[in-house]
């Protein structure tokens, strides 16, 4: 096969997938003209190709200012594009070596739609489940102001409050797993999970201070680019994090150490903590389980965190285990895939 023939396969190729590519696709030229706009994109932005190729983005769509300033050469930019009929989509641009400027187009009503719905059922339970609770502490709270409690009175009121809290903080998580749990789909766009671990630290820095705990951050220099939901592999890493903060000892550390392994990318956290029993090793994934250990019992908590880690990860293809000694701490392992990008 000729060097002239391998170029024009790979033209056909780009040819069909310009065509026939379900996101929009639009190239504006080194002159800052209209230069290519694929079906798809003609067709969410409902204008006829022919009409806008040669003019310049804001003389091609003069009412919607998102578009234009996506397609201004400059930095890579991601931006909410407004579409007719109260569609919205979302933008990724990027300048070429020969100063183009090429631009995505992927229609997010429907994701959007999802997301307003999932958020008005957490606070609808929120509500109805919330109100309750704040009651239920508001009167605890009244019993100990209304008199002397005697030591017993002073526990039992303590385990209301306890229990309180610890409805109070299921109810998003609760949401968050049945939606997942539901096959509702996932946002998958590319990230960082190196960038996402140092998130969860920050966020996390405040307990771990408060109990004198060492949160250690372990990475190769760089890692492949994960597709998936960001949002919510950090709330699942955040549990994992979590987690290993509340059974750990003070004085000790939490070390969270992420590296390349064939075509996977691996994450571990791992704790000195009070470790699992072998028997139970198999039970802390089952939603709402908690260990009948005394010192696990007096830590607040729902029994949630590890199975939303566990459906989360499985959605990515991924896959998460734990390894433990008892009196030795724990350490949570996951995998995920990562893109691979040709030469």
């Amino acid at each position: 096969m000729t060097q002239t023939q391998v170029s024009g396969d790979y033209h056909t190729i780009y040819d069909f997938v310009f065509q026939m590519a379900a996101e929009g696709v639009l190239v504006v030229n080194a002159e800052g003209r209209c230069a290519l706009l694929n079906p798809a994109a003609a067709a969410m932005l409902q204008v006829n190709a022919l009409d806008v190729l040669g003019l310049s983005p804001r003389e091609a769509f003069p009412t919607n200012p998102n578009l234009t300033r996506l397609l201004r050469r400059g930095k890579m930019a991601v931006v909410d594009i407004p579409l007719p009929k109260e569609r919205i989509a979302q933008g990724i641009a990027q300048d070429l070596e020969d100063g183009r400027r090429v631009a995505l187009l992927n229609d997010i009503t429907e994701q959007r739609q999802l997301d307003t719905r999932r958020d008005a059922l957490i606070k609808a339970i929120s509500h109805d489940l919330r109100n309750p609770l704040n009651a239920l502490t508001g009167y605890a709270d009244l019993v100990v102001r209304s008199g002397t409690l005697n030591e017993r009175q002073e526990r039992f009121m303590e385990r209301i409050h306890q229990t309180s809290a610890k409805l109070w903080e299921l109810t998003s998580s609760l949401v968050g797993l049945a939606w997942i749990e539901a096959g509702m789909p996932l946002e998958y766009v590319p990230f960082d999970l190196i960038y996402i671990i140092r998130q969860v630290v920050r966020e996390q820095s405040t307990v771990a201070r408060a109990k004198k705990i060492k949160l250690v951050i372990s990475t190769q220099n760089t890692t492949p680019t994960i597709m998936g939901d960001p949002d919510g592999l950090k709330q699942a890493i955040s549990h994992l994090v979590a987690n290993a903060i509340q059974y750990s000892p003070a004085e000790s550390n939490v070390i969270i150490h992420c590296w390349q392994q064939h075509h996977e990318v691996m994450c571990s956290v791992a704790d000195r903590g009070i470790g699992i029993p072998p028997e139970e090793l198999d039970l802390i994934w089952d939603r709402m389980w908690r260990s009948p250990d005394e010192r696990v019992q007096a830590v607040p908590g729902g029994g949630i965190g590890l199975t939303f880690a566990r459906t989360l990860i499985e959605r990515h293809g991924g896959q998460i285990w734990a390894d433990s000694k008892p009196g030795q701490g724990a350490t949570f392992t996951f995998f995920l895939p990562f893109m691979e990008v040709g030469d």
